[in-house]
């Protein structure tokens, strides 16, 4: 057991049976009152965001997660296969620890897993990927107005909004977290 002057950002704690990941953490001395922590956390199983007040010295459990790189291999039902880069090891997560990541993953690609005793916690992937258009609307000419966008189906499936001028079988680079369209990469 840790006490709040060890909380630090990124650290997992277990609050209210949940493990949370800390966001920020402030410590206070409001006037004559006892000093207190404000922390702000993300529960990791739902992605709530909470917000709380420690008091000073008060005890904490940390959980220890150890973060590491992993393989996506294949899509199998509602599981994802994962490799282990360095002992080939297959492990399979559950599509609701996935989530909206699920949505940008493709074959080969790399993600990272946060894993508490061998249960898998959160799937990251890259914050930036490179995808190919598979389907979309050509562009007519003339059309030039700024700001317009058309839907483009990606190879994994994503449907994103895209400028007039993207064409099937453009490799373009996509923000994951917004899920939004960045710039066209050449190959």
């Amino acid at each position: 057991m840790a006490t709040t002057a060890d909380l630090r950002i990124g650290a997992v704690i277990k609050f209210n049976n949940d493990l949370c990941s800390v966001l920020e953490s402030e410590h206070r001395t409001p006037g004559n009152l006892r000093a207190f922590y404000q922390v702000k956390m993300r529960n990791m199983r739902t992605g709530k965001l909470l917000e709380n007040r420690f008091r000073a010295g008060e005890t904490i459990e940390f959980v220890r997660v150890d973060r590491k790189n992993y393989q996506y291999l294949y899509k199998d039902g509602e599981s994802f296969m994962f490799m282990d880069v360095d002992t080939y090891d297959q492990i399979p997560v559950d599509a609701d620890i996935v989530g909206d990541a699920a949505k940008f993953m493709k074959e080969g690609q790399e993600a990272q897993l946060a894993l508490n005793d061998m249960t898998v916690l959160s799937v990251e992937i890259p914050t930036h990927v490179n995808l190919r258009v598979v389907r979309t609307d050509p562009g007519l000419r003339g059309d030039t107005a700024t700001n317009v966008l058309k839907p483009a189906i990606l190879e994994t499936g994503a449907t994103i909004g895209v400028p007039i001028f993207v064409n099937e079988g453009d490799l373009l680079r996509v923000d994951t977290r917004t899920s939004s369209y960045m710039e066209r990469v050449k190959e």
